[in-house]
């Protein structure tokens, strides 16, 4: 249930209804906009009788939400979320934010010149992977933590920001020094027990849809870090399982627009993972940031061919610097920056 408070309310007020609600026996959640305050009422609402708050002072309206997100729809916050870094970047607002960087960390040099490279053509992440879910068991699983350190001395020499995937709650806290955003792969979209520790950080965390998840289990999973009072998270687009065989996933950049239309979370398009083919990511990439992403992940190497893990879908260094000329194209002609 959504509690819209007028305008003008005043504290005394809001806390006056969220005292009424918690009476109740519901959670709430507050969302302070650029004009009024959201009170999101979860739990067990069916009860409630909407007319009942409708009468409290300060309030303007009580509406029941009948989707099964509660903070994760729009009417939480209906002016959208915009989740600001340390640095003054901002994902969910006019500006495309870039995140680039190689699937797997592997060395100083190759981590550093990748690093002066995105942050020349113009990026505004330095993503890479510590840990790494691999397919198998003898594949390069990451650097771990050593990894981390060297991708954070990088950033921090070029102003930066960092990336990089988060397995296991036991991750959490060893990664948190290193990392601007945590995030949350496709495999652990529905692992509800790490989506519950991270709503206990007070960091950003970018979540992935699973390879066969339909758009309601991405926005609900994001609603297991919202319930626990991390508000600041980021959806990303980055392909599903199909028939199709053409490409390693079917990037389904229709989900970019149904998602700014029932979530105020920013989302991202992922075009390297949503097709598996470097020839493929340009083409999706532009297409992404026209159909209305906050952001582009995309996963580049100074020797892309020769890349650890991921190479098929890598783009050379080169490659990056058009794209990224393309891109400031395409956000400009939707009204965007990049």
């Amino acid at each position: 249930m959504i509690v819209a408070m007028q305008e003008k309310a005043t504290e005394d007020q809001i806390d006056a209804v969220i005292d009424a609600l918690v009476e109740a026996g519901v959670n709430v959640h507050r969302t302070t906009g650029a004009s009024q305050t959201i009170l999101a009422a979860v739990g067990q609402t069916s009860n409630l009788d909407p007319h009942k708050f409708e009468l409290l002072s300060g309030v303007l309206y009580v509406h029941r939400i009948s989707s099964p997100y509660k903070l994760a729809g729009r009417g939480f916050r209906p002016e959208g979320t915009v989740v600001e870094f340390r640095n003054g970047v901002k994902i969910g607002n006019q500006r495309v934010a870039v995140m680039a960087g190689p699937c797997s960390i592997e060395n100083h040099d190759q981590i550093f010149e990748t690093a002066a490279r995105v942050k020349a053509a113009g990026g505004t992440f330095l993503r890479g992977g510590a840990f790494k879910p691999r397919s198998s068991p003898y594949a390069f699983q990451g650097m771990g933590i050593p990894g981390l350190k060297l991708m954070r001395e990088a950033a921090d020499a070029h102003g930066l920001l960092t990336v990089s995937e988060v397995m296991e709650i036991s991750q959490i806290e060893p990664m948190f020094p290193y990392i601007d955003l945590y995030q949350v792969g496709a495999r652990n979209m529905q692992n509800f027990n790490l989506l519950r520790e991270l709503g206990q950080v007070r960091k950003p965390v970018l979540l992935k849809r699973g390879i066969a998840a339909t758009i309601e289990e991405l926005l609900l999973s994001s609603e297991y870090i919202m319930a626990g009072g991390n508000y600041n998270v980021i959806l990303c687009e980055r392909g599903i399982r199909t028939y199709e065989t053409a490409t390693r996933n079917t990037m389904d950049i229709s989900a970019i627009p149904i998602v700014k239309k029932l979530s105020h979370l920013p989302i991202v398009g992922d075009p390297s993972h949503g097709t598996g083919r470097r020839d493929m990511v340009a083409p999706m990439a532009r297409a992404a940031v026209a159909a209305g992403a906050d952001a582009i992940l995309v996963e580049v190497h100074p020797n892309a061919d020769k890349a650890a893990s991921d190479a098929a879908q890598t783009l050379y260094l080169e490659q990056f610097d058009q794209l990224m000329c393309e891109l400031r194209v395409i956000a400009s002609a939707v009204g965007r920056e990049l």
